[in-house]
């Protein structure tokens, strides 16, 4: 008796999973080219006015390559206009340049898949991906804050490291008060921190604590378990 045939993906589908497979190390290169030189632009008072041009074209350069990117997958995907909402944190690397860093996190395991390497359990992927998220977004959140109050009238956020205090603060959910944003965007970057970040340490926390409750459990049931005659 034959067995259940296998359906094969369209042909717009296979040329999808190509470029997926082609794009994600240059993306994630990208990714860390775009927050290197918004570092440098933020971060390098000092710095010549042809590095910061320079900063500036791969700024745009990496914003042109999300957007080819992007309308491709969305042509080879064939989905129209549901590709946005389907794709939601493509839709968002794309429009908000805080969330760009997070494309690089998928490639630590690309690496190890193409390397052929066991992969890390659910609970270490799930602590990874998180721990890396949330220090990509505190430290591309903290360059959007100081740039942006660093200059503003009133402002209590004078130097980076009070930008990377006032962020902190917000990720762990604790809000001193002694360092606040008082521009819009500033505040809009914390409100996306409180929510996304919260997130992402709840996801981090609560996979600890259950990899420590099967630890537990596997070891007390070892200790339980009556030794071999």
């Amino acid at each position: 008796m034959l067995g259940p045939m296998r359906t094969r993906p369209a042909p717009d589908q296979r040329r999808l999973h190509r470029w997926e497979h082609r794009t994600e190390l240059p993306l994630a290169a990208a990714s860390l080219v775009f927050l290197g030189a918004y570092a440098a632009r933020v971060l390098g008072h000092g710095l010549p006015q042809y590095v910061h041009d320079l900063c500036l074209a791969l700024l745009l350069g990496c914003w042109l390559l999300f957007g080819i990117d992007y309308a491709v997958r969305w042509r080879l995907s064939g989905e129209g206009a549901l590709f946005w909402a389907r794709h939601g944190l493509s839709t968002a690397v794309l429009l908000l340049p805080l969330l760009r860093p997070l494309r690089v996190v998928p490639v630590y395991e690309a690496i190890r898949r193409r390397q052929r390497r066991p992969r890390l359990n659910l609970y270490a992927r799930v602590m990874s991906y998180a721990g890396l998220s949330t220090a990509l977004i505190g430290f591309a959140g903290a360059l959007t804050v100081y740039a942006t109050e660093r200059s503003a009238e009133g402002s209590t956020i004078q130097s980076f490291g009070d930008a990377v205090w006032c962020v902190c603060s917000t990720l762990a959910t604790i809000g001193y008060g002694d360092a606040v944003p008082v521009t819009f965007l500033g505040r809009l970057v914390l409100v996306v921190l409180m929510g996304g970040g919260l997130a992402l340490l709840g996801a981090v926390t609560g996979s600890f604590a259950s990899w420590l409750l099967q630890a537990f459990a596997e070891e007390g049931e070892r200790t339980d378990r009556p030794p071999a005659s």
